[in-house]
């Protein structure tokens, strides 16, 4: 199939070909008839894409303090590959989406095959779209109509929040696609309406649905809303204008009544006069995007819907309402279109998005295709190559999100691996890193990798969750593994690896692999060699500056088990590499108080080790991303060794050794994939053996329940 993508690093946009999508089990799987471009937000992404450095830098201050802070703790090189991954890759264009559903997950029971629906699914001839994001199209409704509803659901949650009444006079600044649809909406519902913007043509359209108009730069557009409203003051004002410009906000306060009410739906300046809201105790909203849900992962992920009778309106319900006023032929949106374009000549509808010197409005994608066409979701790549001895470790890659592309990936290429399939649930990601990386195929079927004949290794790089149950499947389906940390997220998934484990093995010698890669820092394995040399019990300290994850993130919810079992287990194994002993005890505390809801504590986990050694682990989540984000110290035999952010060790009083720096960070991630690499070419045992990798899971797990309790 074929997906509209945009390069951030150029702007350029682009159709690709890749597999279809995936279909979680929330989710249903729509065949695209046809898609409306956004012009605001779609425009706005394409001058980012095509401003130069300087000016993605201005437009973005936050971002570069963030990258100033990285360069200062983890180096330049390191910061600089983060970015050109970040910059480099594409990002789906569009969220106005009509078609016909193909395929249902296992838990959708409100669609089925066949169902027109909207969505907010990206331009491309198959989307994947969870089901709290779709609404069934009435028969009356045609689908170019459909399309623009996610756009006025945009219009209608402003409206909402303004909490309009019958006979209240508003106003809308900026009449593009949403101030238009806005204008028929607040007609609808039988409010009086001022429209301004500074196109002519959009001001005719505006009037011809019942709006009065004033054009910016013509008029005096305050003295024409005191007459608009009778010398009393506008009741609520939304602006839907996109402008770096806080002349719209300031323009809203200063028209507005007292206890007047301002929502931004659009992308405007914020800096605003403090005179002009307090004096007349105006409030002031920005609105989300669709309505209630958006961006909640639990609602748009999950298919997890809101009370009815609590959340009265969701994006979903907002999506239900337009249809339903389009039904009732209450709002007209087809005199909105002012260009179609075939699906395949979507380059030529986005060179007049971006050329602001021809007038477009509502811009339309048509699809073509048959119902009947096959479901393809596995894509050649490059030519397989010539068949090789059986030791060598050819790799399918389940998972292509940016660590993996950025860093596994590339370890495993470097180690000399055949990379042979990588599978991704969008198919985006998996055809871009498998192309830039020389995969054979990419697919978004991951039992064309776990089944695939010629993969010998899987290495599974998906969502916390999901790795227990693919590391299972893995090896039943007799494939040596390596896992991204963590290996299980419960003592009952780690107990299932180990019989899965010991039964594979029976068959034939498999190897399991965790992406513990810091005990294989080159810096983490001097620092083990010098550690090897003293005898006696030793103390180590780790401090993790991990910073806070935002509220809602993935890690800190079931899909990633929480930030000790999904990262601490770094350190844990860390130190149960640098002790060389076995862990015998231990304990943890957070900063979560008895009966506070804190998802997100810094935790300290206290080990004990078989030959009496200690170690302190303290992951601090109320740092400065300014201080270094790893340093672990041993104290031992009168010395003391210091490895600050995998830069840099340090001995104080250490025999022969004083220093010693790299000039890159090195958390050995290739190193680690070479030396699972070399252990299968050479039929050698694992490189971490498994009672090891099983012994810090299970702690792990239990540092995690030790901290909730």
């Amino acid at each position: 199939m074929q997906q509209l993508l945009q390069s951030l690093a150029d702007g350029r946009v682009f159709l690709e070909s890749i597999p279809v999508p995936a279909v979680a089990s929330h989710a249903v799987l729509i065949r695209t008839n046809r898609s409306l471009i956004s012009a605001g937000t779609e425009r706005m992404l394409l001058e980012f894409g095509r401003a130069n450095l300087i000016s993605k830098v201005r437009q973005q201050p936050e971002r570069v303090r963030q990258v100033l802070n990285k360069m200062r703790t983890d180096g330049v090189a390191a910061t600089l590959e983060a970015v050109r991954g970040k910059l480099e890759q594409p990002i789906p264009l569009g969220y106005c989406n009509v078609g016909r559903v193909v395929e249902c997950g296992g838990a959708v029971t409100e669609f089925a095959s066949g169902d027109r629906v909207i969505s907010n699914g990206s331009h491309a001839e198959f989307v994947a779209v969870g089901r709290n994001l779709c609404a069934r199209v009435p028969d009356s409704v045609s689908d170019e109509e459909a399309a623009f509803v996610p756009l006025a659901a945009i219009a209608l949650q402003g409206m909402r929040l303004a909490a309009l009444q019958i006979g209240e006079s508003v106003c809308v600044i900026g009449l593009g696609l949403v101030g238009l649809i806005a204008v028929q909406l607040l007609k609808a519902s039988g409010c009086r309406v001022l429209g301004i913007d500074l196109d002519p043509a959009k001001l005719e359209l505006a009037r011809q649905f019942g709006a009065e108009v004033v054009q910016v730069g013509a008029g005096d557009v305050l003295k024409a809303a005191e007459e608009f409203s009778g010398g009393r003051g506008i009741d609520a004002v939304l602006i839907a204008a996109a402008t770096d410009s806080n002349e719209p906000i300031r323009q809203a306060a200063q028209m507005c009544r007292q206890r007047g009410r301002v929502v931004l739906i659009g992308v405007t300046g914020l800096e605003l006069d403090r005179n002009d809201f307090y004096k007349k105790e105006i409030s002031f909203q920005v609105s989300c995007s669709y309505g209630p849900g958006r961006y909640d992962e639990d609602y748009e992920g999950r298919g997890n819907d809101y009370p009815f009778g609590l959340v009265r309106w969701t994006e979903q319900r907002n999506f239900e309402a337009v249809l339903t006023l389009l039904d009732r032929r209450a709002i007209e949106l087809t005199s909105l279109i002012s260009h179609r374009f075939a699906f395949s000549e979507a380059g030529l509808a986005y060179d007049l998005l971006a050329d602001r010197s021809r007038a477009s409005l509502g811009i339309l994608l048509e699809y073509g295709g048959t119902a009947e066409a096959p479901l393809v979701r596995s894509l050649p790549l490059a030519a397989a190559s010539p068949s090789l001895s059986p030791q060598k470790a050819a790799v399918g890659f389940i998972g292509a999100g940016n660590y993996a592309g950025r860093v596994l990936i590339p370890a495993f290429k470097e180690s000399g691996a055949r990379l042979i399939a990588i599978a991704s649930a969008n198919g985006v990601n998996s055809v871009r890193h498998g192309r830039d990386q020389g995969f054979e195929f990419a697919t978004t079927e991951v039992d064309s990798v776990l089944n695939g004949a010629q993969i010998n290794l899987v290495v599974i790089a998906t969502r916390h969750s999901s790795h227990a149950q693919l590391v299972e499947r893995a090896l039943s389906a007799g494939k040596h593994v390596f896992v991204e940390k963590p290996l299980a997220l419960s003592a009952a998934e780690a107990d299932g690896i180990e019989r899965a484990y010991r039964k594979a093995n029976q068959v034939e010698p498999r190897l399991l692999m965790v992406g513990f890669n810091r005990r294989f820092a080159p810096l983490a394995v001097t620092m083990k060699s010098l550690l090897d040399k003293s005898h006696g019990a030793k103390s180590f300290v780790v401090t993790v500056n991990a910073g806070a994850m935002p509220s809602g993130h993935w890690t800190l919810e079931a899909e990633g088990g929480g930030r000790i079992i999904g990262e601490a287990c770094h350190f844990i194994d860390f130190l149960r590499f640098l002790s060389g002993h076995p862990i015998t005890d231990i304990t943890a505390l957070s900063t979560a108080r008895g009966g506070e809801a804190m998802s997100d504590p810094s935790v300290s986990i206290n080990l004990k080790f078989s030959d009496g050694s200690m170690g302190l682990i303290n992951y601090i989540t109320s740092g400065h991303a300014s201080f270094p984000k790893e340093r672990i110290e041993v104290f031992a035999a009168g010395a003391v060794l210091q490895l600050d952010n995998f830069r840099q060790l340090r001995g104080f009083g250490w025999p022969g050794f004083r220093s010693q720096r790299l000039w890159r960070q090195d958390k050995g991630q290739r190193a680690c994939a070479a030396a699972l690499v070399r252990a299968i070419e050479a039929g050698t045992a694992a490189p971490i053996p498994i009672d090891e990798l099983l012994e810090v899971s299970r702690a792990t797990i239990a540092a995690s329940e030790a901290a909730r309790h």
